[in-house]
Parts: structure tokens; sequence; C-alpha cells
């Protein structure tokens, strides 16, 4: 079989996604713009090429075998890279472009700059379809694939070589907490802050057992009292506004409640003090137009956004 799968024609497989979606060889006929001899010639191909009846006939049209289904999927997931290659080389003008386009995004990241880059996206390209997901355990596999097309990181993320990255923007770091807090509204110091308790959140991929803090409380000599670790940032805002517990982040966080303001960082080396925020995509994708122009529109937007003090 191998040796007739190396030779089969790309436009069999189209011709039996067809047929799988219609489940009827006129259906498929008309929807592809071909005869129904040649929709007959090309499954007797398939027959030969798989060795298996794929498609059962019925009084109605066809049944497909389980085989059948499973190479129709095969078949749209083979064809999806090479359609996207062809919209990226196919006189690429972002003010046409009406392909899809999907962002994957650090959760933390989405939740603070979302809004901001949906909206670039659209006036970039105001005929194409988004995608902005939430970056995931898995994301980075469907990165590795193809699926996709950029992704918006936080630097301590790893990343394999096949992924181009190159970073967007430096974030200052903070505690966040609420405001007129009993102990931070007076100092900063470690003697006075390191019994405080913490809220983080989980990062997917960069928090392991212990986060970043954790780690460096561990080398003062402290035990971080983590109270409270979530995913979802207003559920950590909430907590810190009605609470003497605080939260390393950036002055970002502190705009989005009037109950939160910004205090200084206790001493740190300046790999605490600031957060990197890298954009990538594929290796092999450096010299398609749209995704070079994805890199400059991101890079554009980062280069205005201004850190609240």
């Amino acid at each position: 079989m191998k040796n007739k799968i190396d030779t089969l024609d790309l436009n069999l497989m189209k011709l039996l996604k067809a047929v799988v979606e219609t489940q009827n060889t006129h259906l498929a006929a008309e929807r592809l713009g071909i005869s129904q001899t040649s929709v007959s010639r090309g499954l007797a191909k398939l027959r030969e090429v798989f060795g298996d009846q794929l498609f059962i006939r019925k009084a109605h049209g066809v049944e497909p075998s389980e085989l059948a289904e499973k190479l129709a999927q095969a078949a749209d997931e083979m064809m999806t890279p090479i359609i996207k290659v062809v919209e990226s080389y196919q006189d690429f003008d972002p003010l046409v472009f009406n392909g899809s386009i999907t962002i994957a995004v650090n959760t933390f990241l989405q939740e603070i700059f979302g809004s901001g880059l949906i909206n670039v996206l659209k006036s970039s390209l105001p005929n194409a379809k988004f995608k902005i997901i939430y970056w995931q355990s898995h994301s980075l596999g469907e990165m590795l694939s193809g699926e996709i097309d950029y992704m918006i990181q936080l630097a301590g993320y790893p990343i394999p070589q096949e992924v181009y990255t190159h970073t967007l923007c430096q974030v200052q770091n903070s505690i966040v907490a609420r405001v007129d807090h009993p102990i931070l509204s007076k100092t900063s110091a470690w003697d006075e802050i390191h019994h405080l308790p913490i809220a983080r959140l989980f990062l997917d991929g960069i928090n392991s057992k212990r986060s970043v803090i954790e780690e460096l409380y561990l080398q003062k000599g402290y035990v971080a009292d983590v109270e409270l670790t979530s995913h979802s940032l207003v559920t950590v805002l909430e907590y810190i506004a009605t609470s003497d517990s605080l939260l390393y982040s950036s002055s970002y966080i502190s705009n989005m409640s009037d109950k939160l303001t910004c205090y200084p960082l206790p001493p740190l080396s300046q790999e605490y003090r600031q957060l990197d925020i890298c954009g990538g995509y594929l290796q092999t994708r450096r010299g398609y137009p749209l995704n070079q122009f994805l890199h400059q529109v991101f890079q554009s937007h980062f280069d205005t956004v201004i850190q609240p003090s």
C-alpha cells in the first residue's frame, strides 16, 4: 500500500472528502464541478490504494466506512497548512486578505492586552477572521503543527528552536495590593512584608510546583504564604482587594480596579524587576508575508503601549 500512497493524486483525497460529507456521488460531483463518471473512476482508484470497501451503497446514496471518515479527516488536516502557504504567498494584501488567523496568547497577557490586540488586528486586517485563544498545555503541539499562526507569551515559557521568538516589550514589576494597605503603604522592606499572604496567577507551562516568587522567598530565607493560586485574574484581583494579601505583578493590574494600587518592590535583582513579553511563529514561516506582517503589527502595537506609573 505504501508505494501506492506515495503516488496518490491529492485530488482523489479531495474527492473522498466530498463523498464522505455529501454521502452521495451525484452531490459530490456537483460540488467538485466534475462528472459522475469521474467520481466513479476516482472512487475505484481510491479502493485500489486503500484496499478496503470505503463506501457502502444505499438506496439514496452511499454510507462511508470508518476508514473513509478517518481518511477524509486526515485529508482536511493535510490540506489546511498547504492552503495557508498558498494564501500567504498569493499577492498578500492585508486590506484584502480574508483568511483565518489563529493567535494564542498567555492567559494573563490576554486579560490585560486582549482588547488592544483585537483592535489593532481588526484595523490592520479588516477582512480577516480571527481566533484568539488562551495558551494551554497542548498549544505548543498545535503551534508546531501549524494550527497556530502567532503566539504571545511570557519569556519564561520554554520554547523549542522550531519557533522563532522575539521580544515585544518589557514590563516593570511591582507589588499590587489594596489601597491603604496597613503595611505596604508604609514600607516594602523584606523584614516587614515577608509574612504577608500572597495571591498568584497560575501560568500554564511556567508555574511548576513552586512559582518564581516562592523560589525567591526561599533564597531570602523565608517561606512564601501563598493563600490563593488561580487561573482567573478577576478572582485574584478581588481576593487581594478584600484582604491584606499581595500580588507580585505589574502596574497594568492595578489599573483594572480602583480598589488596588502599586507599591515598590523590596530590594531585588534586575531579573525579578521586569517581565519580558515575546512573540513568535514557526521558523519555517519566517519568509511568509502573513507572519511577517503579524510580527510588524504586534511590535508596532507594543511599541505604543505605555505602562502606567
